[in-house]
């Protein structure tokens, strides 16, 4: 699986990541709610979570996660990896967790109603919950964990934040693209992401409530100011970390 700035089996910082500040605010700085990060498999979703639970002073918060399988080691961070064969799923670990009354849960992947319900019910309840789903963009997220039999309303309700991510290859800082020894003549070396993070307004909760579509959110959180990935990613380009095909080839759905 692709792994975005490895650095020796430790998570990376947030801005390693190529995250825009504004960006980075909005990850790093949650107190309370639900932020999903989006993407497909290999978009680096893993690696953001990490960057954004070190960033966590784990002397003032209860930091648990429940991943599958764990990547990192998180110092001062509990972690409980998922062992179905031995019955426990991610629901039955989140139910455990709960228990042990943390201030902030991670959990590796939304994949079924039974975890969206408990993680749903976590955020409500003042728990800082961060996830993961598998959707093309960050709007997508919402109507897909509609699908989860999460209620509107309850969505509408814990979510804070969406945030949606690819990763493109990162320009060859010795050659910048015409080939050399460092990057095996290919021009890149290295990754960056390009992301978009949707803030959810007032407007946008209401519309959850009423049943908006992905395509409807995604125009209110455009109105709303909220940057696309490829506009991110054009952003990149001009400061010459990328280039415009790579940026899409990566966000073209």
């Amino acid at each position: 699986m692709l792994r975005l700035l490895e650095r020796g089996g430790r998570p990376v910082e947030l801005s390693e990541l190529g995250m825009p500040p504004d960006v980075l605010a909005g990850v790093a700085a949650r107190a309370h709610g639900m932020l999903l990060v989006t993407g497909p498999t290999g978009s680096g979703k893993t690696t953001t979570l990490y960057a954004a639970l070190a960033r966590r002073d784990t002397s003032a918060e209860k930091i648990v996660t429940v991943e599958d399988p764990g990547e990192y080691q998180l110092p001062g961070i509990t972690q409980m990896p998922v062992h179905r064969q031995a019955g426990v799923t991610f629901g039955a670990a989140l139910r455990s967790i709960l228990r042990q009354d943390p201030d902030v849960i991670m959990i590796g992947e939304m994949r079924d109603a039974e975890t969206a319900e408990i993680a749903v019910q976590a955020a409500m309840t003042g728990h800082l919950v961060f996830s993961t789903l598998h959707t093309n963009d960050a709007a997508g997220a919402i109507p897909r964990l509609i699908d989860l039999s999460v209620p509107p309303y309850l969505v509408a309700a814990t979510v804070d934040a969406v945030l949606a991510q690819r990763l493109v290859r990162r320009l060859c800082e010795r050659c910048r693209g015409d080939g050399c020894a460092s990057c095996r003549g290919t021009g890149f070396h290295g990754r960056i992401g390009v992301f978009e993070l949707i803030h959810l307004t007032r407007e946008m909760r209401d519309a959850i409530t009423h049943g908006a579509t992905g395509d409807q959110l995604a125009d209110l959180a455009r109105r709303a100011g909220t940057r696309s990935m490829r506009d991110d990613g054009e952003v990149k380009v001009h400061a010459g970390f990328t280039t415009l095909e790579e940026v899409i080839r990566a966000t073209t759905e």
